[in-house]
This record gives structure tokens, C-alpha cells and sequence, in this order.
């Protein structure tokens, strides 16, 4: 099906300037210098794939927007000059804040850097509208063995889907019932210039060690270590955490996840953390208030369904376990990758603030060899810069028994 999904347009309206604007960014280091040939054609099989497309607006009323191909494309910056190995992660943020754009296109783009060391960086970046952390991965990964695969478009006609759309959201909404606000909202906060950062690898046997050890796991320990850090930024606790979780169907590149969420508190173990999110996963999915169903958003107008969906999964962390890397994610080519990270971005901020209730991001993958966590941090007075954030990670890693080895 081509049509976008509720959460789809949710990033569609922030792209827009209603709340936080995200781009998914996967980043990988070599330790030698990639042929730009070899960058030249993954840039090429890219734009054949699922992020080859742009969002097209409906003719009918109650119809919702759909994806069509687009090959118009960013072309690939590959420059010859080195930069400095201490200067990767700049250069990384740098590329985050570039300009995609989900309705008028391209919505993607590729960059690589050399490095003086000899080797390689690599950021491919697109619109948070076209796909999620997984659908990136497993987009990217298609590219890499080449083997695009564009969706099927599934096509349906534009009245046809405004009349699913509207019995959908009728018979749902004979089942709605009043259901009360359990959790107290976090005031949101404006948010002016771009994130702090910090990537950091970690021995993968020594993480699940920690995690084994305390009765954990190796999910409960990220979020254990993403709370530790905003203890130690002086966020109030209990602190209120978002977990993304992977809902989607097979063959579904789109956005596929759903939002679950943990609170934790001081005193708060890898077991208990481990517990708490069972039993967050077991519980409804959150959806639209009362129980309504989701799909009336997109029947309400742009502006209004914005203001309704405004802040929605949003609490004071996001914590995503990505997860494991596909194979084909490890090489570029004959290439070995030495580094992979993958993580939403927030361009922009600097010249369009974004109200957020997220402080803190925390997003994971991991190899056989390491897991790597990247930390995007939003709250301007608990991580006034990088060096901060930095700070607080290797002092939290290291009072777990975890040695950090940052980008």
C-alpha cells in the first residue's frame, strides 16, 4: 500500500513546523579509503529503493496522501580533502542538518568524508516521513547487495480510500470510551539551537556480561544507562521513558513502530527495569485519546490533526534498541566497516525552534563485535554542549563496568 500511515503523517507535520522535525542518519567508518565508484553506484541502487519517493497529496477530500517514485536526488559529496579524525563527529552533525524534503524531494541524501587517519566516513540521511530506524536498515541493506526494492504502490484510488478511510474511523469510533489521563504530562520545552552528540562503541561480550550479571538484559541495560545519564544531567526523577516498538507487518518499509512507556526511579535495578518493560510490552499499544481510533487524524484538517497529535509518544527519553546489524550492513564492498551507528537527527533548530518534552535521546545497534549507542541530547540547560554530554556517558558507562571507546 502506497498511502501514508497515521504516523506518517504525524513526521509529515513536524517535517512541516508543527513540533520536532526528524531525520534518520546511519553513519560507518572504514579504516581505508572508499573508491568513490563504489559510493557512486550505492547512491544509484539508493534512489531505485524505498527512499526513491515523495509524498503526493490526495485529489479527493478524506483521502490520505500517498508515495510516489522520485528520482530527483541529492547528487553525492565525496570531497578529496581529509578532515581530522576528532573531527568525524561534526562533520556528522554537520550532514544531519542537511535539507530533505519528504513532499517536493529529494528526501534522502549521501555524503562521505576521507579521513587523515586514511580511512572512511559515511552518513546516508533521509526524512523521518519515508521510514523508521528499521525500514532505513533494511532499506540501506538492500542497497548494499544490491537489490533495491521499491514498494508496490498498491494502488487504490484516491475516492476508494477516502470511503475505507471514513468506515474504518466510523466503526471505530462506536467503540470509543472515556478513558482518563494516568500519566501527568511533562511541560515541553523549546528547543533553539542544534543537539549535542555523542557516539560511543562498547564491547558487545562486556555488555551482555553487565546485563547477565544484574538479572538484566541487554535492552534493560540501555535503558538503565540512559536514565544514569539524565541522573546525572540533574533530570528530575522518576524519569518518564519512551520505548519504540517494532509493530510492523512484513514488507513494510514505512514508519512500523509504535510507542510503549517505562518510568524509572532511583533504586530502580536491571531486574526491576527489565520487569517494567514486559509488562509495558504486553499492555494496548498507545493510540488516539479514549480509545478513538488512530485513522481520524488523518481525516481532520492538516493544521488541527497537528495540534491533536502534538508531543505524541514524547516523554522525557526516547530509549531505541535498533538492534542487531544485518550482514550486509558490515562492509562497503571489500570494505570492512570499523563503526556503525545509526540515530534520528532534529535539523534545523537553529533557525525553526521546535517545542519537545524529550530531553534525551538514546539510540542502539549492535554487532557480534560491539554495541554502539548514539546520544542526541535536546535540553539546552542540562547539556549546554558536547563535552557535557560526553562527561555524564563515560561516567555513567564506567560506574557500570563499561569501557566506552567515543567516535
Amino acid at each position: 500500500m502506497n498511502r501514508l500511515s497515521v504516523v506518517d503523517e504525524m513526521f509529515l507535520h513536524r517535517h512541516k513546523g508543527t513540533g520536532l522535525p526528524s531525520v534518520m542518519q546511519g553513519l560507518w567508518r572504514t579504516d581505508e579509503t572508499v573508491d568513490a565508484t563504489l559510493l557512486l553506484s550505492l547512491h544509484d541502487v539508493l534512489s531505485e529503493g524505498p527512499l526513491g519517493r515523495r509524498v503526493v497529496r490526495p485529489r479527493v477530500p478524506g483521502a490520505r496522501p500517498r508515495f510516489e517514485p522520485n528520482t530527483h536526488v541529492h547528487p553525492l559529496r565525496y570531497p578529496a580533502t581529509p578532515i581530522p579524525d576528532d573531527e568525524l563527529l561534526a562533520w556528522a552533525d554537520e550532514h544531519a542538518n542537511v535539507d530533505v524534503d519528504p513532499e517536493l524531494g529529494p528526501g534522502w541524501a549521501v555524503a562521505a568524508t576521507r579521513l587523515t587517519s586514511g580511512g572512511t566516513a559515511l552518513s546516508i540521511v533521509c526524512s523521518h516521513v519515508l521510514t523508521d530506524a528499521r525500514g532505513f536498515v533494511r532499506a540501506v541493506a538492500d542497497a548494499l547487495a544490491d537489490r533495491p526494492r521499491r514498494p508496490d504502490p498498491g494502488r487504490r484510488s484516491d475516492l476508494r480510500d477516502a470511503m475505507q478511510l471514513f468506515r474504518k474511523v466510523g466503526s471505530g469510533l462506536r467503540r470509543v470510551k472515556y478513558t482518563p489521563r494516568t500519566e501527568k504530562p511533562t511541560a515541553p520545552q523549546t528547543v533553539h539551537s542544534r543537539p549535542r552528540t555523542a557516539l560511543v562503541d562498547v564491547d558487545a561480550a562486556q555488555w551482555k556480561a553487565v546485563a547477565a550479571a544484574e538479572d538484566g538484559s541487554p535492552n534493560a541495560l540501555l535503558v538503565a544507562v540512559s536514565a544514569g545519564v539524565a541522573r546525572r544531567a540533574r533530570i528530575p526523577f522518576p524519569v518518564r521513558i519512551s520505548v519504540p516498538v517494532d509493530d510492523r507487518k512484513e514488507g513494510t518499509v514505512s514508519n512500523g513502530v509504535s510507542m510503549v512507556g517505562i518510568t524509572v526511579d532511583d533504586g530502580d535495578t536491571l531486574a526491576s527495569i527489565r520487569a517494567r518493560a514486559a509488562h509495558a510490552y504486553s499492555q494496548p499499544r498507545e493510540g488516539a485519546p479514549h480509545n478513538m481510533p488512530a485513522e481520524i487524524l488523518q481525516l481532520l484538517p492538516d493544521r488541527i490533526a497537528a495540534r491533536v497529535a502534538r508531543g505524541a509518544g514524547e516523554r522525557d527519553l526516547l530509549c531505541s534498541n535498533i538492534g542487531a546489524v544485518p550482514r550486509e550492513l558490515t562492509t562497503l564492498g571489500p570494505y570492512r566497516t570499523t563503526g556503525i551507528a545509526m540515530r534520528a537527527m532534529h535539523p534545523g533548530l537553529d533557525t525553526r525552534p521546535a517545542r519537545t518534552t524529550t530531553r534525551l535521546s538514546v539510540y542502539a545497534c549492535h554487532t557480534d563485535e560491539r554495541y554502539t549507542l548514539a546520544f542526541v541530547a535536546l535540553d539546552e540547560e542540562r547539556f549546554p554542549d558536547t563535552a557535557t554530554l560526553r562527561t555524564y556517558v563515560r561516567a555513567e558507562l564506567a560506574g557500570r563496568g563499561l569501557e566506552p571507546h567515543f567516535w
